[in-house]
């Protein structure tokens, strides 16, 4: 195994670039709070037929079209504010989407209210398999497929794979929280 080597897919990608910032700054972090998790489950449910460079690059657009991913706000959007993301363009128009975080955010809440947050629920589910953790999603949340529920877990390191252990971000994930190396490594 190769030493400080860069993930595959940012290892060639200049520092600048909004894929490299996200893999040296939050993928694979720990998130602190519910909803800094909303909001990674907004992006990851937006980027769903689209690149994530998208929505990376609409991160910002994302936030405040979102209340700042405040699940309270969110679960109480009416339909005023449903016209007023669909009408949008600095985020993903789409109804199905929309309707999606609206949902999940009401979600959420049900889930607050029985295990304390959102965060504990994803800790007393930890560790399931993937197949496990798509099948409890499915029926928890809305527009949470195979692919945006295995990449929201991996990114907040519920599921193995966001960096390769040579990566050196891996090794700062580590540093920062000891409990997740055996969470994010990218084992075969």
């Amino acid at each position: 195994m190769e030493e400080n080597t860069y993930c595959t897919f940012v290892k060639d990608k200049p520092e600048d670039n909004v894929h490299r910032i996200y893999h040296d700054t939050e993928y694979g972090f720990p998130l602190a709070t519910d909803d800094e998790l909303f909001g990674r489950l907004i992006l990851e449910i937006n980027q769903a037929g689209l690149s994530w460079e998208t929505i990376l690059k609409k991160k910002d657009n994302f936030i405040k079209a979102y209340s700042k991913f405040s699940i309270k706000k969110v679960a109480n959007y009416t339909e005023k504010d449903r016209e007023r993301l669909l009408n949008d363009a600095g985020i993903i128009r789409n109804k199905l989407k929309v309707n999606a975080a609206i949902h999940n955010a009401n979600q959420i809440l049900i889930l607050q209210k029985e295990h304390g947050s959102f965060k504990n629920w994803l800790d007393l589910n930890h560790p399931k398999t993937k197949e496990e953790w798509v099948k409890l999603f499915k029926k928890t949340f809305k527009f949470t497929g195979g692919e945006i529920t295995n990449e929201f877990l991996m990114s907040t390191g519920y599921l193995k794979g966001c960096h390769s252990e040579s990566c050196p971000i891996y090794k700062k994930i580590v540093k920062l929280n000891p409990m997740w190396a055996n969470k994010i490594s990218n084992q075969k």
